[in-house]
């Protein structure tokens, strides 16, 4: 057996306590570091039947390698005499096993060379599995961190226990990020490497809104209100679909708070990002109505509501269009992603001139239909007329003959009578 003393187990101890990796990893680690550089030793990399057995009261370690009793020994490093196993213990019989210490002599040095490369490893792998673990529990929440440093196209934040990026398209456009600034980011994916797991987070996603509203408005993290659907463009305006389970409860004025405190909390922490909360409902009618606001609706038109296609056409004053489409369409834009639906929206006059273009195509197609109609009208007794003419005509022609016949049969008839 190897004395080592009592400082390693206080050492591992420590270590438990500032990393948060368990001692027994450290003493697997190093027992398996034995096993390894016994097997070195002995040239058998393959040898099965060897461990390292560690006695912590004693403070001592060694290398066993377990052996089957039998009458002849054939393989030495699997085999052992009934004899010799009675020196070892008394009570042994045929075809027990039995732990025999192999523990090389000066062994010690070459354990500890080998020891403190498992044993970094080990704690290597043990860290990265404790933070990819931490981290995946956190996937899909809001996490503080601090800027690091920027790049070209990533802002490096340190989130603890490792550092999360923050590709370009997960950052709000314009926004500048200083470097040691705290910031509140969401935990968009984490991916295991051979180092430390790599944590992409996002302050641009639409979910944290969501969980800004979760922390701000005790009634949606209750379960109260519900936030049935979100639609966001990262830095100028997000829509939020909300609803009440409890008719008592206003969804939209419980996202608000009194004057308006739980909001401005969350559009100060989005850099003042404009938020409209709307009501959800599942008359679709209703829905988009509400999605387009702020602007006045006149009428809403479902011209397709089927599983792949969802289309409404929707008329407001001439004076709400703009207002209805918003700058650059962003108004009709995040309101067709908060509902699922194609929206086309006219002003009152647009609408009005279709109709009217509709109205004259109608009555140009039905003149065409009625002059369509009239000439067959036209044409049929022209026809009938020509074939009554020709039956007339054949009709002539036929008693014409018959009369002749008649005349020079008689005439006939009178010369011979003369």
């Amino acid at each position: 057996m190897i004395k080592i003393g009592t400082a390693l187990f206080e050492a591992a101890e420590q270590f438990e306590r500032e990393k948060g990796i368990s001692k027994d990893i450290l003493v697997s680690s190093l027992c398996d570091a034995l096993v390894a550089a016994y097997k070195k030793h002995i040239k058998d990399k393959e040898a099965t039947n060897v461990e390292a057995i560690l006695d912590e009261q004693a403070g001592e370690i060694g290398v066993f390698r377990t052996k089957v009793v039998v009458n002849k020994v054939e393989d030495e490093n699997t085999e052992i005499s009934l004899e010799n196993a009675k020196e070892i213990d008394e009570d042994v019989e045929l075809d027990d096993e039995v732990k025999i210490e192999v523990t090389p002599e000066n062994f010690g040095r070459v354990a500890a060379q080998s020891a403190k490369q498992v044993i970094t490893q080990r704690i290597r792998e043990a860290e990265r599995k404790m933070v990819l673990d931490e981290f995946l529990s956190k996937k899909g929440t809001l996490i503080t961190g601090i800027i690091q440093r920027r790049t070209d196209r990533a802002v490096i934040i340190n989130i603890g226990k490792t550092d999360a990026i923050m590709p370009y398209k997960e950052q709000i456009p314009g926004e500048y990020y200083k470097p040691g600034n705290r910031i509140r980011v969401f935990v968009l994916d984490v991916k295991e490497t051979s180092k430390l797991p790599q944590v992409i987070v996002s302050q641009a996603h639409a979910e944290i809104v969501r969980e800004l509203f979760e922390l701000e408005v005790p009634e949606i993290e209750d379960g109260i209100v519900e936030i049935k659907s979100i639609s966001r463009e990262a830095g100028f305006r997000t829509k939020l679909a909300v609803w009440s389970n409890d008719p008592s409860v206003d969804s939209v004025g419980a996202c608000i708070g009194p004057r308006g405190s739980r909001i401005q909390t969350i559009v100060s922490e989005l850099k003042n990002e404009k938020i409209d909360i709307v009501r959800y409902s599942e008359d679709p009618v209703e829905y988009i109505v509400n999605a387009l606001s702020p602007a006045r609706i006149i009428s809403v038109d479902i011209l397709a509501d089927e599983e792949d296609r969802h289309e409404a056409f929707v008329i407001v004053p001439d004076d709400q269009l703009s207002l209805a489409i918003g700058r650059e369409g962003q108004n009709v834009r995040l309101a067709h992603r908060l509902t699922g639906w194609k929206i086309d929206i006219k002003s009152e006059s647009q609408a009005r001139e279709i109709e009217n273009n509709q109205a004259v195509e109608n009555n140009y197609n039905e003149d065409e239909e009625v002059k369509e109609d009239y000439a067959i009208e036209e044409e049929e007794p022209i026809d009938e007329i020509a074939e009554e003419a020709v039956e007339e005509t054949s009709q002539t022609g036929i008693d014409e003959e018959d009369s002749l016949d008649d005349s020079e049969t008689q005439e006939q008839e009178e010369q011979e009578e003369v």
